[in-house]
């Protein structure tokens, strides 16, 4: 297979009925659906300039942790309320039944700095959306959100349109 979307399993009525999941744990199910997904985000990065890959957790960890490796940059995770040892900053968000809270490490994000931000899924937007805050309040600058997968008709890009978003595959209204 040579299409990343061969790889990802798509589960109908989960977690509930009516929504159709794109799994991407079935890409990590083979080698060459890892490499794939590896190499096409490391591609879509080689003409950009940034210091750190900032990734929300925790599939977002799974596919940018071997990114920043790849290319030589450090990773910061932004992790949910309570995971983190050391001083931190949080920032709440709106799920679709509620909100979430994320928190990245103070010392984690310097003035100045240029962020990525990962995630291996833009739905919404309101992860990165809230990674993004925590960065600007870190004093650092999001020069890209990349994404592995998007469900271009739940409006992420919208929520993020103040921001370069690319995703490697897109998923519409399937």
């Amino acid at each position: 297979m040579s299409d990343l979307k061969d790889y990802i399993r798509s589960i109908p009525d989960f977690p509930k009925k009516g929504i159709l999941f794109r799994d991407v744990t079935s890409i990590l199910q083979t080698a060459e659906g890892l490499r794939l997904s590896i190499d096409e985000l490391v591609k879509r990065l080689e003409n950009v300039e940034f210091d750190v890959i900032a990734g929300a957790e925790s599939r977002g960890f799974l596919f940018g942790m071997p990114v920043a490796y790849l290319l030589n940059k450090p990773f910061v995770p932004i992790r949910k309320q309570g995971k983190l040892p050391c001083e931190t900053l949080s920032k709440s968000y709106d799920l679709e039944y509620g909100t979430a809270v994320i928190e990245v490490h103070k010392d984690a994000i310097t003035p100045g700095m240029k962020v990525i931000l990962f995630d291996d899924l833009i739905a919404t937007g309101g992860t990165i959306k809230a990674a993004a805050e925590l960065v600007e309040e870190l004093g650092g600058e999001v020069v890209e959100c990349l994404f592995l997968m998007e469900l271009v008709d739940l409006g992420g890009r919208e929520v993020l349109k103040d921001y370069r978003v690319e995703s490697v595959v897109q998923f519409e209204g399937e």
